[in-house]
């Protein structure tokens, strides 16, 4: 499938006799769309409360260090010398839409805000800050940070675009001036914080943490960590730093947590047996299953669609009417407009979808990746019951816990 950068457009009324027809019309829905493919995005919008905007908590902020943007990736991430390295890289970028690098970091955004507006409706995107490597002692570790997306960044971001963005930092734990930059934040009433654990360096189990966990939840903030097995950023030996149980440490000491990906892909070890591995999507099941947590943990949708992610797991989710109060939208942007990822076919082929929705999918993809993304999971449906995710997912922010006053 090819991507292109397209300007959305808001349609005047489309005259059509029918119900979804007059639904285009006020919703605004992207150009360059079939009807057939327009009547499918009315329809997902359909159940949804239009009072409030569709949240995606799981969007990447990328940059490659040009203009003010202070972002940066590890120079071999495009170097000749390292050609799966290299490929990997070039087709995320190439994911994103972005023509050329020349200005990549400002195109990148703009690009986001105007897949935004395409839904014809209000959307909040979470931008997601990725801080950078740090050894045990604090220091920063150039080799194994693969991109560094500033703090910074992403709040000029919300504040450029607040309403289309809300900033999301990254903090490592490990950093001297870990519990200063919570607060630096925390102050600007920023709630959220991002951390990928395999990747970062980050044993979310470790008791060092505990200061650093108090004050988040101290300052009412949510941590965004992924669970279970990366695959897109190098995780060298540190797999097992995503395992869902390491996160039991922060739910205990108060903080909200969101288990990124709902922790599909991989296996971990079963620390509650240990000696035994067992799907990381299985621990992510115990721990939503403890009552100890409810109010307090959650999932994101992000990745769970995607071709190296089992398709029974999303059965498995809506099977599971107790969960769906505490499951989030996240695209993991911009992985859904990365098309070797993405095969629709796998859900038509399990009737999960209908070949003609699989068409109009397409279609939507082409134009539109990020609205791809949110219809493919409002229309996938266990094929025996013809269940589907609440549609209250699509527009649910998790309440951060109440600031503690000192």
């Amino acid at each position: 499938m090819a991507h292109r950068l397209t300007r959305i457009a808001v349609f005047s009324l489309i005259l059509w006799g029918s119900v979804s027809a007059r639904l285009l019309a006020a919703q605004g829905l992207p150009s360059g769309l079939s009807r057939e493919a327009q009547a499918l995005v009315a329809r997902a919008f359909e159940g949804l409360d239009p009072s409030k905007p569709i949240v995606d908590v799981h969007v990447h902020a990328i940059g490659i260090g040009q203009g003010d943007s202070g972002c940066r990736i590890n120079p071999t991430m495009l170097d000749p010398r390292y050609p799966l390295k290299r490929y990997t890289s070039t087709l995320y970028l190439r994911a994103s839409g972005v023509k050329g690098f020349d200005r990549f970091d400002e195109d990148y955004m703009e690009r986001l805000v105007a897949l935004a507006q395409g839904f014809g409706r209000p959307v909040k995107l979470h931008v997601l800050a990725m801080d950078q490597f740090h050894n045990p002692d604090g220091t920063v570790n150039p080799e194994r940070t693969e991109f560094f997306v500033p703090n910074d960044y992403v709040v000029r971001l919300a504040e450029r675009h607040p309403d289309v963005f809300v900033p999301v930092i990254s903090v490592h734990p490990a950093r001297p001036d870990a519990l200063a930059e919570l607060d630096r934040w925390g102050a600007k009433g920023v709630r959220w914080v991002k951390w990928l654990p395999n990747a970062q360096g980050i044993d979310p189990a470790d008791p060092r943490w505990d200061p650093f966990y108090r004050r988040m939840r101290d300052l009412g903030m949510i941590l965004l960590s992924h669970t279970g097995e990366e695959q897109a950023v190098s995780a060298k030996g540190a797999q097992e730093l995503g395992n869902p149980l390491r996160l039991r440490r922060p739910l205990d000491l108060g903080v909200t947590v969101v288990m990124a990906h709902c922790a599909s892909l991989g296996w971990n070890e079963d620390l509650d047996h240990p000696g035994r591995k067992v799907r990381s999507f299985d621990l992510f099941l115990r721990l939503m299953g403890e009552e100890a947590y409810r109010g307090r943990l959650y999932g994101d949708l992000s990745a769970v669609t995607q071709i190296n992610r089992p398709p029974r797991q999303i059965w498995e989710l809506l099977q599971r009417k107790e969960l769906q109060g505490r499951l989030l939208q996240g695209s993991d942007y911009p992985l859904p407009g990365v098309d070797l990822v993405i095969w629709t076919s796998q859900f038509k082929g399990l009737n999960m979808i209908s070949a003609r929705e699989r068409q109009a999918l397409n279609e939507i993809f082409e134009v539109n990746p990020l609205l791809f993304d949110f219809v493919l999971k409002r229309l996938i449906r266990d094929p025996k019951t013809g269940r589907t995710f609440d549609p209250e997912l699509f527009t649910r922010v998790p309440a951060p816990p109440r600031p503690r006053v000192p």
